[in-house]
C-alpha cells in the first residue's frame, strides 16, 4: 500500500545518527542524502523511509506510531539497544507481546523528535 514515508525532524544530523543505528539493525541503510533529507532503504536512490529537515516541527502527538518489519528477534534486540545508545527513549523493551499474538516480538522507542517507532517480527522462531 505505501510507497514510502517521511518524518520531519528538527536536527537532521542527530536524527540521522539515530536512524542509522536503529535501521541498520534491520538491514536498511542510507540510500540518499542531501542538506535537507536522508533516505533509508535497500537500493540506492529508492528510499522507503525518509527524514526531512523541518526546523519548525511541532512534535507528534499520541495515536501515531510506525512499525518497522524486522528479519529476526535478534534484529529487534539490536534495533532497541543501538537506538538507545544514540538518544532513543525506551517506550517498551524488546520482548514478546502476547496481547498482540503468540509470536509478536517487538521493541518500542521514541526518537529524538518524539515519534513513536517500533521494530517487530510476528513469526514462530
Amino acid at each position: 500500500m505505501l510507497h514510502h514515508l517521511s518524518f520531519g525532524v528538527k536536527d537532521l544530523n542527530l536524527s540521522g545518527l539515530f536512524y542509522d543505528a536503529a535501521l541498520s539493525a534491520l538491514g536498511f541503510r542510507r540510500v540518499f542524502e542531501d542538506d535537507s533529507a536522508i533516505g533509508y532503504g535497500l537500493i540506492d536512490g529508492k528510499d522507503l523511509f525518509c527524514i526531512k529537515l523541518c526546523p519548525d516541527l511541532v512534535p507528534p502527538r499520541g495515536g501515531f506510531h510506525l512499525a518497522f518489519a524486522a528479519p529476526s528477534r535478534s534484529a529487534v534486540d539490536q534495533f532497541y539497544h543501538a537506538a538507545l545508545k544514540v538518544g532513543g527513549l525506551c517506550n517498551g523493551a524488546a520482548g514478546l507481546r502476547p496481547q498482540y499474538g503468540a509470536y509478536y516480538y517487538a521493541a518500542f522507542l521514541i526518537d529524538p523528535d518524539g515519534y513513536r517507532i517500533e521494530a517487530v517480527i510476528n513469526t514462530p522462531l
